[in-house]
């Protein structure tokens, strides 16, 4: 049960974190020009994405809304059997990432689950990205470096005679 918390905390966490910043971009960046917070490294800059990172698949807008539905589910289904917090926190990332970037598709124009994804956040030779995408990747490194010390995200359950 713990674990669920853990899960649904950090995946409520990014998911609403993302939802602000992006309503904040919309009224704040959307008929401005990029602004520059430290330099060219780092800069606010308003795009609608309706591919996935580095502009891969712009015509499978649809693809991409399923697809997440789909691992939205599997993280539901597999849930309950994680043991390891880490890995808790890797899954609540990714359902929050899913989740931010889902719910433009959703509610966005050009209409239900084909919306454009609302990116703003620039660095030098990066895409433009958004909070849900950078909980995505901040949960593929975690879980790299989980695998890498050998933590499974469900512990053994051994019979003992």
């Amino acid at each position: 049960m713990q674990r669920w918390r853990t899960l649904l905390s950090v995946a409520w966490f990014i998911w609403i974190l993302d939802l602000a910043t992006k309503a904040w971009a919309v009224s704040q960046l959307a008929y401005h020009e990029p602004i520059k917070i430290i330099g060219d490294f780092f800069q606010l800059t308003f795009v609608r994405n309706s591919g996935a990172a580095f502009s891969f698949a712009t015509d499978a807008t649809m693809f991409l809304s399923l697809f997440g539905i789909i691992v939205l589910i599997g993280i539901i289904y597999f849930a309950a059997q994680i043991t390891s917090k880490g890995w808790s926190v890797v899954l609540g990332l990714v359902m929050g990432g899913i989740l931010g970037n889902l719910m433009d598709r959703i509610f966005r124009e050009p209409g239900f689950l084909r919306g454009h994804v609302i990116d703003w956040m620039q660095l030098p030779h990066w895409p433009i990205f958004n909070i849900a995408d950078s909980a995505i990747v901040c949960a593929a490194v975690l879980s790299m470096v989980l695998t890498g010390r050998n933590i499974s995200p469900i512990a053994n359950k051994s019979v003992r005679p």
